[in-house]
Formats: C-alpha cells, sequence, structure tokens
C-alpha cells in the first residue's frame, strides 16, 4: 500500500472509531432540548473536564500554536499564559453560572443575559453577536482538517473536498448525538493528542539535535531574535503580549460554547476542581511548540506555517503513526467544531427564532429547529472555511476580540446588584464599535496595545458609569446561596 492509503486508511479509522463511540453514548437517552445542549447537567468531573478540555484544545492548540511557534517565536507563548490565567477567573464565575442555570433553567449564555437584565432584546443582540464571533472559531477547526487531511495524504486529497467530508461528518455527528456524545469523542480525542505532542515534541529534538537544550543552544545561535519579542513580528512587543493575555484570559469562557458548557455539570464543585487540575493539561502544550522551533530549523521554507507539525511528522515518522497523529488532530478539530454548531444552532432557534417570529413555540419545535440550524450552519461555515486565508491563531484573536466584550455584563451582572440593563448595553455596544472600527482600519495592535483589550476597557468603563447614571434594576438574581 503507498503511504497516503496507509496514513488516510488509520485516519478515518480513528474518526469512525471516535463517532461510534459518541453515537453509543447517546442512545437512550431522552431527545428533548435540555439533553441536546447540556447532556441533562448531568456530567460529573471527568467528563466537564474532558469536554472542557476538547473546547480550548482544539486544532489551534494542535496546529496554530505550533504554527505561531515557527512564523512568530517569542509572542506565541501568549498562549500557555493566557490558558492558565483563564482558568483563575473560571474559578470564580463558573460555580455562579452553573447555580444560575441550574435555578432557572438556562441552556444559553443568551438565556443568562435575559435572566439577569430582565430583557429580550439584549438576549438577542448577544446570540446574534456571540455567533458572529464564533465564526472564526469554527473557520479555524474546519481550515485545521484541510491542513490535516492536505499533508497526511502527501497532498493527493484536494483541500476543498478535505473539508467538505469534515462538515458533513461533523453536522452528522450533532445532529444525531449531542453534548454527551461530544463529550464521550473527547475521552479517545485527549489521549491520542496527548500521545501525538509527547511523540514529536520529545523523539524530533532528540533525533535531529541530540536533546531539548542543544535545540534551544542551536535555535538561539542561528535565530537569535525568535525567542525574544517582538521577534518578526515588529509589533507585538512585551504591551501586546501582556494585553493579549489578559484580553484572552478575560474572554476565555465567554465563547457561547465554552460558557454553556457550564450548564452541563454536576454541580459547581465540579468546576472548582476543574479549574485546579485542567491548567496541568496545558503542559501538552509545551511540546507542541518544540515540534514548532524544531521546524524553524529543519524546513525553513514553508509557505503556511500553520503546516509545519504534520510537515516535519511527515518527514520524519512513517506512515502510520503519522495517520495517529491525524487522527488525533482530526478529532481535536471535530470535537470544538461539533460543539460550536451545537451551541450555534441553540442560540439561533431559542434566543433569536423564537422571540422574534414564534414566542409560542415549545422545547421540542425549538430542538427540531436547532437540529435543523446545524445543516445550515455547516453549510455556512463550509463556504467560509474555503475563502480564508488567514493563520489559525489570527482567527483566534479576531474571535476573542469580540467574544470578550460579554466580560463586564457577566462579572458585573453576578457581582454588582447595581448594573444596569442600559449600562451593560451601552458598554456592550461601544465595546464592539470600537474593535471593529481599530481591527477594520488594520490598527491592531494600537500603539503595541491589543486592539480588543483596549475596546475592553472602554467597555468597562462605560458599563461602570452608565449604571451609576442611570436608575437600578428592580430584581438583581440573589447568588449568596451559592456554595
Amino acid at each position: 500500500m503507498t503511504h497516503t492509503v496507509v496514513a488516510m486508511s488509520i485516519i478515518f479509522f480513528i474518526v469512525f472509531a471516535g463517532t461510534l463511540v459518541g453515537l453509543r453514548a447517546s442512545v437512550g437517552q431522552t431527545k428533548s432540548l435540555e439533553e441536546w445542549s447540556v447532556a441533562g447537567r448531568s456530567l460529573g468531573f471527568v467528563f466537564v473536564w474532558l469536554l472542557m478540555a476538547g473546547e480550548l484544545y482544539t486544532t489551534f492548540a494542535f496546529l496554530g500554536a505550533s504554527g505561531w511557534a515557527y512564523s512568530r517565536g517569542g509572542p506565541a507563548l501568549y498562549i500557555m499564559a493566557y490558558i492558565t490565567l483563564g482558568y483563575v477567573i473560571s474559578f470564580f464565575i463558573l460555580p455562579y453560572i452553573w447555580y444560575l442555570g441550574r435555578k432557572h433553567g438556562l441552556q444559553t449564555q443568551s438565556d443568562f443575559f435575559e435572566r439577569r437584565y430582565n430583557s429580550k432584546p439584549l438576549s438577542i443582540f448577544t446570540s446574534l453577536t456571540g455567533v458572529l464571533f464564533i465564526i472564526p472559531y469554527l473557520q479555524i477547526q474546519l481550515a485545521g482538517l484541510g491542513i490535516i487531511v492536505q499533508v497526511c495524504s502527501f497532498d493527493q486529497i484536494p483541500r476543498d473536498l478535505s473539508i467538505l467530508i469534515a462538515v458533513i461528518i461533523v453536522a452528522c455527528f450533532v445532529f444525531l448525538g449531542g453534548m454527551r456524545a461530544v463529550a464521550w469523542v473527547s475521552v479517545v480525542k485527549d489521549f491520542l493528542m496527548i500521545v501525538a505532542a509527547l511523540a514529536i515534541g520529545i523523539y524530533i529534538p532528540y533525533h535531529y539535535f541530540g536533546g531539548i537544550t542543544p535545540l534551544f543552544h542551536q535555535l538561539a545561535t542561528t535565530h537569535p531574535t525568535h525567542l525574544t519579542m517582538p521577534s518578526a513580528t515588529k509589533v507585538m512587543g512585551h504591551s501586546w503580549f501582556i494585553s493579549t493575555v489578559l484580553l484572552s484570559a478575560c474572554g476565555f469562557y465567554m465563547w457561547p460554547h465554552t460558557f454553556g458548557s457550564a450548564f452541563t455539570a454536576k454541580s459547581s464543585e465540579t468546576l472548582r476542581r476543574n479549574a485546579i487540575i485542567t491548567p496541568l493539561y496545558t503542559a501538552s502544550l509545551v511540546f507542541i511548540f518544540i515540534a514548532g522551533f524544531s521546524a524553524v530549523l529543519l524546513i525553513p521554507d514553508l509557505t503556511n506555517p500553520d503546516m509545519s507539525l504534520l510537515v516535519l511528522a511527515r518527514r520524519v515518522f512513517p506512515a502510520w503513526f503519522l495517520g495517529v497523529i491525524g487522527g488525533a488532530g482530526a478529532l481535536t478539530a471535530m470535537v470544538p467544531a461539533a460543539i460550536i454548531i451545537l451551541t450555534s444552532s441553540t442560540l439561533f432557534a431559542k434566543n433569536v427564532y423564537r422571540p422574534l417570529f414564534s414566542p409560542q413555540m415549545n422545547e421540542q419545535s425549538v430542538a427540531r429547529l436547532a437540529k435543523l440550524m446545524v445543516l445550515v450552519l455547516a453549510s455556512i461555515s463550509f463556504y467560509l472555511a474555503l475563502h480564508n486565508s488567514t493563520t489559525l491563531v489570527a482567527l483566534l484573536l479576531l474571535g476573542y476580540a469580540g467574544v470578550s466584550q460579554f466580560f463586564p455584563a457577566v462579572v458585573f451582572g453576578l457581582f454588582w446588584p447595581r448594573v444596569t440593563t442600559i449600562g451593560v448595553a451601552s458598554g456592550l455596544i461601544i465595546g464592539l464599535i470600537s474593535v471593529s472600527i481599530l481591527m477594520l482600519s488594520h490598527n491592531d495592535p494600537f500603539h503595541g496595545i491589543n486592539a480588543g483589550f483596549l475596546s475592553l476597557l472602554l467597555n468597562v468603563f462605560f458599563t461602570w458609569m452608565i449604571s451609576l447614571l442611570t436608575p437600578p434594576q428592580t430584581n438583581p438574581l440573589p447568588l449568596n446561596e451559592v456554595s
């Protein structure tokens, strides 16, 4: 058999096996909207951990982190810092979000906004905003799948065809399985991803350089500025690094799909333990970075830096192990893509369509519409993925700049009873307008500072100021019962 057949056969087997595991887990479960979207609020510590890791350790981590280590160098290390800080923030806010979800039957991020601020227009606006800025995150997964199939097929399968196959698999998986199926696939995905990261990050530097330390010595000698900031970027210095870490940490659980994952847990204690343990998972990213840095020395002429990890693996490992790595990468893209499509379709059906066009819709009808929207969103994402030419990390930063604007509304809503609907809406709109202007005018970074972070500061200021100038809410949610 040719290398292409061997590698692709293993990838398809891994994807098929992972899909069967997920669909088998959903057999016998009720088909209600709550079961489909938040797994009946029944997931314990292990599955919440795997689900959240499945959402956060995506193709961005697998290919984007190594790609930025290859092309940007030192600035790429912001990824390690913001993920760790994001878990610290989650320790303090997710248990409160879970409590409100359990008490009031919340299923989506927009449910929180509607219940906390007693405003359907705000809920609809946040739904549309969330879906808009989650699209770049979905593009990351589909673009990553295209890269995986292209490289692992030894350039025999066109990128467009591979993305189409991926979209069909993801759409069918979400349509049939729901959130519980995604959680089970995360078990397979996480195991394979760690195996692949360790194999690449340890074997390659020892095989070619005699160890990790000699690798960095040679890199520092031949590319003395690569491990510093701003490295080759010229604009991503220390101010950019700090502001981007803070922005991304604040937005870590503001993605509609990660926010909603808090509702799947059995208890608030499950989320606290998850925040304590999961940062250890970040250690696996070290080996992904090592692969990117190794590629700088071994394959210096790549035109697409996001391909660095897989091209390096193709050069070093036999075809069967390249298939294992590709299979791990495929599931790493499939799991978050499934969660994103599931969350977006639920947001549209429950928080946009029903309040605007059919307020009398029951839960069963909403669930059917949400599943139909899976197919619509999958089609839209396929079109956008075909026309994407931006690096994976750049797409993620675009999404973070948008969803982080939810952070003041969530934190003030949880801990400051004086915040008002008008204040939140004003801050959110100002933040979104300012970040759009800065990014569309190519002023990101702005004087060395992340444009999204500057917009977040404006958002906080206007939310606070306008809340003080407007009448207080008459029904702030009581949080003193949270344990």
